[in-house]
């Protein structure tokens, strides 16, 4: 059986169209480090909106210098970052999506100086040892890695497509494609601006398709597409007990505990298999038969999946992992109450909380998501709050649970036949001499949605990065083959011209 974990071992075989040997691959890749390490010194918290204009100071002088036409497009917030090529009108029109911004840095936690001054290192037999780039050499180990912060998600395949815009001049390819690109600075802050930017710049982003290049490749390895990604929203549940903590002692069993009402009210939102029992939560969802089988050749090993996650039983939403990614999820994110560890004490505590995440599919709708659970804790003889109860509300009373509600992200998912589809998969196929994975929901969540509904166009996740990217979190790498990698599906896709209708 092969190893999940063994994972990122790409063959990167050159197609019969893609004219560079290896020797010049890599050195494309070599100056692709070079340009990574410029870029990723700038950094890009999504906190920081001077980080943010200081990155597209950096763009704009990339994209201008190879030929685009740029724009910084004003948004209630935050700026996003437009690029285009001059148009022609017989030409099919491709809109990229990536951005450029990350996720804040704790320093001590990285093991290196600076998270945004890139470091080398190879894998060793416990882990990754550092390594002065002049190591690095003219040939190139696609197995050393590239840490600092934003390599993978999501500076590091921006790289890919200006190196292989460089390639792709060098040579003397014409591309058969308009290219439009936008690059978002808040999409790590949920890019809230995002939708109504899209209404705004309608005109601008038109386009036949739309290419998300952002998230790491299936833990298989393989070239992967995704179809789709699921949507969230989220809620805060909050109950009561005394107005203050009281004194376990004189207290309990006489003052309520909000910590076992608020886990006998979570306790009642799913069955002992991990099921929703809300009512009309899985409503509308219908998996055929050709469905499933798609499904069911994504080269996952759920075995295994349980294993590196250390449980023995899956819950049972769906039979296998790619099917229950096709249901809204209710996860408990967090729970809250008292003090707990070093720091706990004898209490009855005077409030307790939980934050939830819905993840959605295409199928559900948030508000109605959310609503179905609101009437759901009504239903087990709770007074739904949006606000702090009074005294007289807690007076008046017996059980109360003030509710705070995200926004809602939509899901999207584009149709598996669909013309865009079958050409994105034909080539990358073609390239890698290898079948890809396709995905049709992926279980996280990337704020295109707006792309979609406003614009009306199939939309398709083209992942780049090694699974064990570590994004969000100290140590974030990237794998040097997955410069590789990227050069190439965007290489490839661009120089292509055949696109055959979907059956």
């Amino acid at each position: 059986m092969r190893n999940y974990i063994a994972l990122f071992v790409f063959s990167f075989i050159l197609f019969s169209g893609y004219s560079q040997d290896s020797t010049a691959l890599k050195s494309q890749v070599a100056q692709a480090i070079q340009d990574l390490r410029e870029f990723i010194a700038i950094p890009n918290d999504a906190l920081n909106p001077d980080d943010i204009d200081d990155n597209i100071f950096w763009l704009k002088k990339q994209f201008e210098q190879r030929g685009f036409n740029t724009a910084v497009l004003d948004t209630e917030n935050l700026p996003l970052f437009f690029a285009s090529l001059p148009m022609d009108d017989t030409k099919t029109t491709v809109l990229i999506y990536m951005h450029f911004d990350g996720q804040s840095v704790e320093p001590s936690k990285w093991q290196q100086p600076n998270p945004y001054q890139v470091v080398l290192k190879k894998p060793v037999s416990d882990g990754f040892e550092t390594v002065s780039f002049d190591e690095l050499g003219d040939d190139i180990n696609y197995d050393w890695r590239l840490f600092g912060r934003s390599t993978s998600d999501d500076k590091g395949p921006i790289i890919m497509f200006l190196n292989a815009f460089d390639l792709l001049k060098k040579d003397g390819k014409e591309i058969p494609f308009n290219i439009k690109l936008i690059l978002d600075g808040e999409e790590e802050k949920s890019s809230k601006p995002l939708p109504n930017a899209v209404k705004q710049y309608r005109e601008l982003l038109e386009a036949d398709f739309l290419l998300i290049a952002d998230g790491p490749v299936h833990a298989s390895g393989k070239p992967t597409i995704a179809y789709g990604c699921r949507g969230i929203t989220t809620m805060t549940l909050t109950t009561y007990g005394p107005i203050k903590p009281q004194h376990s002692g004189h207290y309990g069993n006489y003052a309520p505990n909000p910590g076992f009402q608020l886990a006998q009210l979570l306790a009642t939102m799913k069955d002992a298999e991990g099921r929703v029992t809300i009512a009309g939560y899985y409503d509308g969802i219908a998996l055929d038969e050709e469905t499933k089988t798609i499904l069911q050749s994504v080269p996952d090993n759920d075995q295994a999946i349980a294993s590196t996650l250390q449980f023995k039983t899956a819950e049972k939403v769906g039979s296998f992992y790619q099917e229950a990614l096709q249901y809204p999820s209710l996860n408990i994110r967090g729970l809250g109450s008292g003090w707990i560890g070093p720091n706990r004490r004898t209490i009855v505590p005077e409030s307790a909380t939980a934050e939830l995440d819905l993840r959605l599919v295409p199928e559900t709708d948030g508000n109605r998501l959310k609503r179905l659970l609101k009437n759901h804790i009504t239903e087990q003889g709770y007074q739904v709050l949006d606000h702090v109860p009074s005294k007289d509300e807690r007076m008046r009373y017996d059980k109360i649970v003030t509710v705070e509600e995200g926004s809602v992200t939509d899901a999207f998912r584009t149709d598996l036949n669909d013309q865009y589809g079958n050409f994105l998969h034909d080539v990358m196929k073609n390239t890698f001499s290898e079948e890809v994975v396709r995905i049709r929901i992926m279980g996280g969540t990337v704020p295109i949605a707006p792309f979609i509904n406003e614009l009306q166009l199939p939309a398709f996740l083209v992942p780049m990065v090694n699974p064990d990217n570590n994004q969000h979190s100290p140590n974030e790498n990237l794998r040097i083959g997955q410069l590789a990698y990227g050069i190439q599906v965007f290489y490839s896709i661009l120089s292509s011209e055949k696109i055959r209708n979907g059956e």
